[in-house]
């Protein structure tokens, strides 16, 4: 099979040099089998996966509109990829290319796969057809069994650096001053998925909910923990909401079964609701560093650039080294969420009333 070269393909893609360098040197070797990128969400994985398929396919347009009869996309649906899935990239993979001289799998969400669909999975993995690219694409390399990682070529995504996430803010969002651009960038903590949301309108008013719950638990001596956990939960609830909408209208134009719909809009809004939630409690500590921060006299290094005069208000409170003590306990919370299926009601209310106790 002829050397494929990538002529450009990643130019889409910001930022990654290092997982680019593999890719494009992998093309023009036509050493291109089987890959796992791994990285957080929002960094451009599956669009350099995307862009990969395009390069081999020959066709980038109907690879990105996936319609090319050469590419096969597998994803999650309910909270994992299951054995079903994988059968069934197994009898496609035994097909000869229909247009291209090749046929390419992606496997998105790959960090879910069962381990009965991993295990199956593997048997592919190890003697692929010739023809065949596999692109497994992961948020992380934990889940995923050590024989299916020895087998294919790790391809690592960083997260972006804050110029990359400005310069994408000032495409898509120019009506921002600077001192909002720079915030927002902080926010999103060099993923675009993140920016993509801090910029809706709705989302920066919810923004302004978690930065008053967490200036009250110190400047409102009638503070309720459970009150402000209402706030947080309510976002929550909205971007579920939201996906969810959002979903049902991808899926009622897909050949799924109603179980399958279903699980897959489930999916989706569980998702959005864990990240909308992993996103306030980011916000939340970043609050409480930035007190830290500016009481140590660091203001350029500040999260919320855009808030600089209400930090220096705070801070002359003399509240000690308490926001340190916030900032720890949101972290921690950060953590169990991140690890534990937790009831988020309760366990927003027993973090707030854990704040205002250190406050108080």
């Amino acid at each position: 099979m002829e050397p494929l070269v990538a002529d450009g393909a990643f130019a889409g893609v910001p930022e990654q040099q290092e997982a680019k360098r593999l890719l494009e040197a992998a093309l023009a070797d036509g050493d291109a089998h089987a890959f796992l990128f791994h990285g957080p969400a929002g960094i451009g994985k599956t669009a350099a996966a995307l862009a990969l398929a395009g390069a081999l396919l020959g066709d980038p347009r109907r690879v990105e509109e996936r319609t090319h009869p050469d590419l096969r996309v597998v994803e999650p649906l309910g909270e994992m990829i299951r054995i079903d899935a994988i059968r069934e990239l197994h009898h496609d993979l035994h097909l000869r290319p229909f247009e291209s001289d090749r046929r390419v799998y992606l496997i998105l969400g790959a960090h879910l796969l069962n381990e009965d669909a991993a295990d199956a999975l593997l048997k592919d993995l190890e003697e692929p057809p010739l023809y065949a690219t596999i692109v497994l694409v992961a948020d992380e390399l934990g889940p995923l069994p050590e024989t299916i990682r020895s087998r294919c070529q790790l391809v690592p995504f960083r997260r972006l650096s804050e110029r990359a996430v400005r310069a994408w803010l000032a495409e898509h969002a120019p009506e921002l001053n600077e001192d909002e651009a720079l915030a927002l960038a902080r926010v999103a903590g060099g993923r675009l998925d993140r920016a993509r949301r801090l910029v809706d309108p709705e989302v920066r008013e919810r923004r302004e909910a978690i930065v008053a719950a967490a200036r009250g638990a110190y400047l409102d001596p009638a503070f309720d923990p459970a009150e402000a956990s209402r706030a947080l939960l309510d976002a929550i609830s909205l971007a579920g909401r939201i996906a969810k909408d959002g979903e049902e209208q991808v899926v009622a134009g897909l050949d799924l079964s109603a179980r399958e719909a279903e699980q897959r809009v489930k999916r989706v809004q569980r998702g959005a609701e864990r990240e909308e939630l992993l996103a306030q409690l980011e916000e939340l500590s970043a609050w409480y560093r930035d007190l830290v921060v500016v009481a140590a006299g660091a203001e350029s290094a500040a999260i919320h650039a855009d808030r600089l005069d209400d930090l220096r208000a705070d801070v002359a409170l003399d509240l000690g080294h308490t926001p340190e003590t916030a900032a720890a306990l949101v972290r921690q919370a950060w953590r169990s969420a991140e690890e534990f299926n937790v009831n988020v009601g309760l366990w927003l209310d027993a973090l707030f009333v854990q704040i205002r106790r250190a406050f108080a």
